[in-house]
């Protein structure tokens, strides 16, 4: 289990390692899911807080840093717009399972979709 889904079964505050769990967005487990589908290594850091972006993936030796958003919040926090606007490298922010698919296919990594 991903540390953070305990939280969104149980509604506790805590993760199953102790930690307080950072808010989740309701899409982010079908996110990871998609792009573990697809052949991603997937690390979740929503629980770092801070405006740190939610999931790093890597796939043939490259590394994304991904923004969850759901369709019902999709701005980013004060927190995370001033670390997207500090950090150096990219931000990717998606919406959805097919946004997911099309920054795969978009990257040249997948070919087909994922059902």
């Amino acid at each position: 289990m991903i540390c953070g889904e305990a939280w969104l079964s149980s509604g506790s505050p805590f993760c199953e390692c102790g930690m307080r769990a950072a808010k989740v967005d309701a899409n982010q487990c079908e996110i990871v899911d998609c792009f573990r589908q697809l052949g991603f290594s997937v690390q979740t850091l929503h629980t770092v807080g801070q405006g740190v972006p939610d999931l790093l993936i890597g796939k043939h030796g490259k590394n994304w840093l991904i923004e969850v958003k759901d369709g019902v919040k999709k701005k980013l926090t004060c927190d995370q717009e001033k670390w997207h606007s500090e950090w150096k490298g990219q931000v990717i922010v998606i919406y959805s399972k097919d946004q997911a698919i099309e920054f795969a296919r978009s990257a040249s990594l997948v070919g087909l979709a994922v059902g």
